[in-house]
């Protein structure tokens, strides 16, 4: 199967195969971001309220991905869970701000 066309993607993250994978994954990582564990920090999954939308706090993610190895999409060890931060970051879609050269006051 190719997970090339956004088409593709959307079926494949829509399947049940790929739903009941990812949440072995999210178990499997204690529902934790595993790069902040790393970074010592904790960042674990938002609480559905009732009548609400439930936030996304957490992303399970390819370590390689799909379009490039379809053959890895559904293996367990090729997943992660990570923040939307980190998987942004990962992903660089997070640019970081240079500092200003002079941190004066403007007049």
């Amino acid at each position: 199967m190719e997970y090339k066309t956004p088409e593709q993607k959307k079926k494949f993250y829509r399947s049940s195969a790929w739903q009941e994978l990812r949440q072995q994954a999210l178990s499997r990582d204690n529902y934790e971001c595993q790069w902040c564990k790393k970074e010592g920090k904790v960042t674990i999954d938002s609480i559905k309220e009732y009548g609400q939308r439930k936030e996304i706090v957490l992303n399970v993610d390819h370590k390689y991905p799909i379009e490039h190895y379809p053959q890895l999409a559904l293996v367990l060890d090729n997943l992660e869970t990570l923040c939307v931060y980190h998987h942004n970051v990962k992903e660089g879609r997070i640019f970081k701000r240079k500092k200003p050269k002079w941190d004066d006051e403007r007049w």
